[in-house]
């Protein structure tokens, strides 16, 4: 949200607190840095900290790319219009090339970027860069610029970079159509050109082609006849994208993954956090192909969403791994979690067993999201009665339980869904007591966020102290923090201090963005939650240690811990890695780990300001400590000279 106050712009971002799951908005200011109060300069470098612009700029392939691409298509003096404009790198190379043009005549850049924070960020880069008069910036969406109002004239060349990993995901089709229909000349000149989709459930095969020089089609359908090339069991496709960034094809970029080997595919080798691949999985149990017999592939598309379907031909019914359909969508890692046996049965075995230790006519609570915790609950008793908040559902997850009850043997009248917050039972005036208080913890569509931003459910048990039963069982009992020190060359190098990006300096950018290396004294880093899995080259350099616990059982309190870790392996240390890992029965030590061995779950990584090379028997100091009024968990490392 945005806003224009008394000349000057100013943005509200919604900040979660994660602890009590209520939203407060941050008012981000135009004005300088200097100018505005510590709560919004820190909420402002909080925000694009966890972004993935830092990652983005030290892709020095795409950057290489976009400028040989900018300086090949822009050759004279011309109004180049930036659209996303971000850091304002590709401004100021456009800016750059038209300077160094032979040529006469008037060269402008018109710049919007609409995101206010990134917005003011750029404005130091220019003024560092000496490029303030050369590109103006609005901070507006592109569809928000009107041509002699914002701008003077249509632009002849449009430089963009709104992509995600499925390519339209950012807006992509009703960017350009706007930018086509309003901003641009008949023959402007597009920075990139062209973008090419690929799909694999067999040999690399096209899907869809963009151009990005001519108003693209809010809509598209393509099907063809792919020849697998082994027998078996098709579950999932996999897509990526290739970028034609000059008209003559000669500066690519692509997604492919590393199998994809191809000498114009730019970007293949480069691991990157920013731009993945997709997989799309098909429902059910996948379907069966073999070398011999060609399967029907179709896709269509519309201005931000992408949908593939699979058949045998084109009479039957489509199986289509689109999740929009779905009753209930979760993410995949969620599915993964529920499809995994030994995970299953640890929740199983301990539910059970907390059953089992109450009288009859157990009051249960789901505190947070857990369709399987609400499951076990009612077919485990004959006699529970079950109250679920699936507040992040907002109203799906009553229906989906309703579906289920029936196949997992237990009444809907024995179940209640609130559809908000658990707290809320003290409010209704509930007249049980609670014998049973369950949490995954899963909270839905806040999956991706660090460990300890899971303990919500924690601060609602304290709530619910006054209707807890003398004897009440809280599953989990208690959370331990878990660390490990780690090789992790290519995540750090991803997030380490910017300096020149093709010429331009990019220096100032390093604190509000949270860069990693060279830092002064006082400068903390921020812990990110990464998938330490997906993060390319990684390699344990120590035991894994406990550092804190978290003994939910009692009312919510503050934490403390501190821990020596020895390390195992020589090597560079980039950082620590840390989980939790959930104790579900302390007396049968049913525990589940959140840790790198599971992929289904994000770890935080705490980076070094500067990797620190290790030898066996080396050791570092590691304290922690958690604010149970902020739910904010704060790691120091005690590094030795």
């Amino acid at each position: 949200m945005s806003s224009l106050v008394a000349g000057r712009h100013q943005a509200f971002q919604q900040r979660l607190n994660t602890l009590t799951g209520e939203s407060e908005w941050v008012v981000i200011d135009e004005k300088d840095d200097d100018d505005v109060g510590e709560t919004a300069l820190s909420a402002s470098r909080s925000f694009l900290s966890v972004t993935s612009y830092l990652d983005m700029l030290n892709d020095s392939r795409r950057n290489v790319a976009f400028r040989l691409a900018i300086e090949k298509t822009i050759t004279d003096p011309c109004h180049v219009l930036d659209i996303g404009a971000g850091t304002g790198l590709l401004s100021m190379m456009a800016a750059r090339a038209m300077m160094e043009s032979a040529a006469r005549g008037e060269a402008k850049v018109s710049a919007c970027e609409s995101y206010l924070p990134m917005g003011k960020l750029m404005r130091k880069i220019l003024r560092a860069n000496g490029m303030e008069s050369m590109v103006k910036l609005f901070h507006k969406r592109s569809d928000e610029l009107q041509v002699g109002v914002d701008l003077d004239c249509r632009a002849s060349v449009l430089v963009s970079e709104i992509l995600d990993s499925e390519l339209l995901g950012e807006g992509l089709i009703p960017t350009l159509q706007h930018a086509h229909d309003m901003l641009l000349t008949s023959n402007a000149k597009t920075i990139p050109y062209h973008a090419t989709t690929y799909g694999q459930l067999s040999e690399p095969f096209k899907i869809f082609e963009f151009d990005f020089w001519k108003r693209p089609d809010s809509h598209g359908e393509t099907e063809m006849w792919i020849n697998p090339t082994d027998d078996g069991k098709v579950h999932a496709v996999v897509t990526w994208w290739v970028l034609q960034l000059d008209r003559e094809g000669s500066v690519l970029y692509s997604t492919a993954p590393s199998w994809i080997g191809s000498s114009k595919n730019e970007g293949v080798d480069c691991w990157r956090d920013h731009w993945k691949q997709c997989v799309w999985f098909i429902p059910g149990e996948g379907i069966s192909v073999s070398r011999d017999t060609n399967i029907l592939f179709k896709a269509v598309h519309d201005v931000t969403n992408i949908s593939y379907f699979l058949g045998g031909d084109k009479n039957m019914t489509y199986s289509s791994f689109n999740s929009h359909d779905s009753h209930l969508c979760l993410s995949p890692e969620r599915i993964g979690i529920y499809g995994e046996k030994d995970i299953r049965s640890a929740f199983l075995i301990a539910v059970k067993n907390a059953l089992q230790r109450i009288r009859v006519h157990p009051l249960c609570v789901v505190a947070d999201d857990s369709i399987l915790l609400t499951i076990l609950a009612g077919s485990l008793s004959d006699s529970s009665k079950i109250i679920s908040s699936f507040h992040g559902f907002q109203g799906k997850g009553c229906a989906y339980i309703q579906a289920l009850s029936v196949a997992n043997g237990f009444s809907m009248d024995r179940v209640q869904v609130l559809n908000k917050r658990i707290a809320s039972l003290l409010l209704d005036g509930t007249p049980w007591k609670v014998d049973l208080f369950l949490a995954e913890p899963f909270y839905h569509k806040n999956e991706g966020m660090l460990p300890w931003q899971n303990l919500k459910f924690w601060r609602d048990r304290s709530l619910l102290d006054p209707i807890l039963s003398k004897d009440a069982i809280v599953l989990p009992c208690k959370g331990i923090l878990k660390v490990c020190a780690m090789y992790l060359p290519d995540l750090w190098k991803s997030r380490c201090c910017l300096q020149e990006i093709e010429g331009f300096d990019h220096s100032i950018a390093n604190e509000t963005l949270g860069a990693y290396g060279n830092w002064p004294p006082s400068l903390k880093g921020t812990c990110l939650p990464f998938f330490i899995w997906q993060c390319g080259e990684i390699k344990e350099l120590s035991d894994v240690f406990s550092i804190m616990d978290f003994n939910f059982s009692k009312p919510l309190h503050d934490c403390y811990g501190n821990i020596r870790i020895e390390f195992s392996e020589p090597g560079i240390c980039h950082g620590l890695v840390l989980w939790i890992d959930w104790v579900l029965d302390v007396d049968n030590s049913i525990i589940i780990s959140t840790g790198p061995v599971n992929r289904y779950w994000k770890q935080g990584v705490k980076l070094l300001s500067t990797p620190l090379k290790v030898d066996v028997g080396s050791s570092v100091e590691i304290e922690a400590s958690f604010d149970a009024a902020s739910g904010e968990l704060t790691l120091e490392s005690l590094i030795p000279p």
